[in-house]
């Protein structure tokens, strides 16, 4: 049975050398056990096929597969010759986002559209096959369709992920799978905004000149403009991240249409940061004046990628259909579906930070159940889409 040790040195390896996005990273923990692939050993000698049976995306087995091809090469070459310096590998450019090509604010939202089905009927009949935290990342992403309207899709797939993220710091922490200080409690958000998504304070950076509604008279130039730096400045491109150093809180702003829009700050990466171009904590303003580099954030890209992979339709007689990317992205469709449903027939009757708070409820209500502990690390579920329904306003 694998240790504690040896589920943070996978956790390891998937998150730093193949590169895998923490939540994603995961929620393959014990699909990796169970097909006895423990380290980055068992997973170079493994043929890809069997890789593939866990990570079911190729582009992500092979991701995974040659990520450990590399690790173990390298330690050997080092083993066979301890004088010899480490040479980096080389470089591998990078998938440009939305955000990098050259599109419009309104075109990379329209590339980012997530399905959403209204067939309360499908809905209601319907049982997914997940792990939770995928089933967060969902119910956040839709949470703040309602609690930050202001927010495009972009933005809200930011944040979310960034919950999600930190959510499962928490729990690895709670069971013992981590027990290092998280970026956070060291102090590497010092001095960045802040808002509150599923009752979690997320830091964030605002998007200056992201004007994804078409309406520059509400530009967010214009919003607490003392603190907010002038659009000519190197940060302020293209709905690119820029440091801030104040809080962000809808006491302070009662327009909710003038908030900037977004992004979560990946404060994770910002540590493992090994230049040192991002400063100790992150740090306001004014101590990253001097610097182009732009913060780290969570891609909206990546967690829109994780959700239409997340989800199976828990239907036995069609196991390879249920399994495919187009029923996938219905099944995800439904899910979404539901939980809007339950969210728009509250947000009426609730304020913005109760139905917030109450997202986070809803989702407890209805997260599968797992195993305590270590055991119960990435295992999945079901959910019947009935009972998110039921969570709705009685009519």
């Amino acid at each position: 049975m694998a240790t504690a040790k040896d589920v943070q040195s996978l956790l390891r390896f998937l998150t730093q050398d193949a590169r895998l996005p923490l939540a994603a990273a995961m929620g393959k923990i014990k699909d990796l056990q169970k097909a006895k692939l423990l380290n980055p050993d068992d997973i170079s000698k493994a043929k890809l096929a069997t890789v593939q049976l866990v990570f079911t995306e190729d582009k992500t087995a092979k991701q995974v597969w040659n990520a450990a091809k590399r690790v173990v090469k390298k330690r050997l070459a080092a083993e066979n010759d301890p004088q010899m310096p480490s040479a980096p590998s080389p470089s591998k450019k990078r998938k440009a986002s939305a955000a990098e090509l050259d599109l419009t604010p309104q075109q990379i939202e329209a590339s980012l559209a997530l399905p959403m089905s209204t067939d309360l009927d499908k809905i209601s009949e319907t049982a997914i096959i997940i792990n939770r935290a995928p089933l967060v990342l969902a119910f956040a992403v839709i949470s703040l369709k309602y609690t930050m309207p202001e927010q495009p899709l972009s933005s809200r797939l930011s944040l979310a992920q960034a919950v999600v993220s930190a959510n499962s710091r928490t729990k690895a922490s709670s069971i013992g799978i981590d027990s290092t200080p998280s970026a956070e409690d060291e102090g590497w958000a010092k001095g960045q905004p802040t808002v509150r998504v599923l009752g979690r304070s997320i830091s964030v950076l605002r998007r200056i000149g992201y004007d994804w509604k078409g309406d520059r008279a509400k530009s967010c130039e214009e919003f607490d403009s003392k603190n907010i730096e002038s659009s000519d400045s190197p940060h302020a491109e293209k709905g690119y991240p820029v440091p801030r150093a104040n809080v962000l809180s809808r006491k302070q702003n009662s327009d909710d249409d003038n908030l900037p829009a977004l992004w979560g700050l990946d404060l994770e990466s910002l540590r493992k940061s090994s230049d040192g171009r991002y400063g100790r904590h992150g740090g306001g303003y004014d101590s990253q004046r001097s610097r182009n580099a732009h913060l780290p954030v969570y891609r909206a890209e990546s967690a829109r990628d994780y959700l239409l992979r997340a989800f199976s339709t828990h239907n036995p007689g069609t196991k390879k259909d249920s399994d495919s990317m187009p029923a996938k992205e219905m099944t995800l469709g439904l899910l979404l579906g539901a939980i809007d449903h339950v969210c728009q027939s509250w947000a009426s009757k609730l304020s913005k930070d109760e139905l917030d708070r109450r997202a986070w409820c809803w989702y407890v209500a209805v997260r599968p159940e797992v195993e305590n502990g270590i055991a119960g690390w990435g295992q999945k579920g079901t959910v019947r889409l009935s009972a998110i329904l039921d969570l709705g306003v009685a009519r």
